[in-house]
């Protein structure tokens, strides 16, 4: 039931990415096709697919947001774009495909994700189901995510992180803005949206710090266990970038009993909450057996 719910979720957020960008000139064509290449590539769209689920409790329906969701996959797909480049992780593959800079070059690469992070909020605000002020705290809520209290704070400390040992506390302050931050945006969205009261927000709130957590010490224990056919990229690009992964600090056998944990975590955070939390709970066992 979860696999079909994911996959149809999946196809109804790429079929609304999919009508979202237009060139207004054909002088402008090449950069939205640099664009269009990265965010139609797939991957999972969790972030969206995270802010649908929260919505669908609420008895939200996901298409009077869609804006918001394509919203989150552009941000995700910036991000991406920007930790391709040879001046961030230097990888030459992403989601079985040539990154964006091996396609169009360094130049457009990095203007293709500045498109994608800019559009987002233009996205946003053009939303008209959302009231003024819940569009006002949306992209506020968006904007804190993915700047430099979030994810570009994230990414400047991983830099500064590689060839030097850096303590777990650090590492978990380093993935809160790189990853998790995003996450937890994800999920604030929907109660913005769904006007949640204050302790149904905390238990949400609670349970997004927690996947978010979930989400990268799987990815680092995948980073040295996966194959370039289950992860559509290069394995083992945090050795060879000598960055401080879970992996790394605590061995590979913690990282896993570590990942259980902060998942039993997620489970806990949601029984305090009076809605059919099904998907978010089916959310994290996902987190924990996926091979990409």
């Amino acid at each position: 039931m979860f696999k079909t719910y994911l996959e149809s979720s999946k196809n109804n957020i790429e079929q609304w990415l999919g009508e979202i960008l237009k060139s207004p000139n054909t002088e402008y064509a090449p950069l939205y096709e640099s664009m269009e290449y990265s965010l139609m590539q797939g991957g999972k769209r969790i972030r969206p697919i995270l802010t649908q689920a929260v919505l669908e409790m609420f008895d939200k329906i996901p298409a009077d947001y869609k804006e918001f969701l394509c919203a989150m996959e552009c941000i995700h797909t910036y991000s991406l774009v920007h930790d391709d480049l040879p001046a961030m992780d230097n990888d030459d593959y992403r989601r079985g495909n040539l990154t964006n800079h091996k396609v169009y070059g360094e130049g457009m690469a990095i203007l293709a994700g500045d498109g994608l992070l800019t559009y987002a909020f233009q996205l946003m605000g053009s939303n008209r189901t959302a009231s003024a002020e819940q569009r006002i705290k949306a992209i506020s809520c968006v904007a804190k995510a993915a700047g430099p209290e979030g994810m570009v704070g994230g990414q400047a400390f991983d830099l500064l992180s590689e060839n030097r040992h850096i303590s777990l506390e650090e590492l978990k302050v380093l993935h809160r803005g790189k990853t998790g931050a995003l996450f937890n945006s994800a999920v604030e969205l929907g109660l913005i949206l769904a006007d949640a009261d204050a302790n149904t927000y905390r238990a949400f709130m609670e349970y997004a710090n927690c996947l978010g957590l979930l989400f990268q010490i799987t990815d680092d224990i995948l980073d040295v266990t996966g194959t370039i056919e289950e992860l559509g990229k290069t394995p083992g690009s945090d050795i060879r970038q000598h960055k401080s992964t879970y992996v790394a600090l605590l061995g590979l056998e913690e990282a896993i009993r570590q990942a259980h944990m902060v998942g039993n975590q997620a489970h806990d955070a949601l029984k305090s909450v009076a809605y059919d939390t099904a998907i978010l709970e089916s959310l994290i066992d996902y987190l924990l057996e996926r091979t990409n």
